[in-house]
C-alpha cells in the first residue's frame, strides 16, 4: 500500500511537471507564430517599392506596430520526488 501511494504522488508530480511544461511550449509557439508574420511582413516591406500601395486583397501595413502587454513568466519551486533518495 505504501507503495502504491508513492507511485501516485510520483504520477501526480509528474502530470504537474508535464502540464507546466506543455503551458511554456504552447507559450513559444505563439512567440514563434508571431515573429514568423512579422518576418514575413519585414520581408514583403522591403521588397515592395516605397509608396506602392499594397495588393488589394491584403490590409494596409501600420506605421508603428501595435504594443501587446508582456505577459509574467512564473517559476515553479522544484519539488523533490519520493523516488529520488530524498
Amino acid at each position: 500500500m505504501r507503495k502504491a501511494q508513492e507511485y501516485l504522488e510520483e504520477a501526480l508530480m509528474a502530470r504537474i511537471e508535464h502540464e507546466a511544461a506543455a503551458e511554456h511550449h504552447a507559450a513559444l509557439a505563439a512567440m514563434y507564430a508571431q515573429r514568423i508574420a512579422r518576418l514575413k511582413q519585414q520581408i514583403a516591406d522591403s521588397l515592395m517599392p516605397y509608396g506602392a500601395a499594397p495588393a488589394p486583397n491584403e490590409p494596409a501595413v501600420l506605421a508603428e506596430p501595435v504594443k501587446r502587454p508582456v505577459e509574467p513568466v512564473v517559476s515553479l519551486p522544484r519539488i523533490q520526488r519520493a523516488s529520488d533518495g530524498g
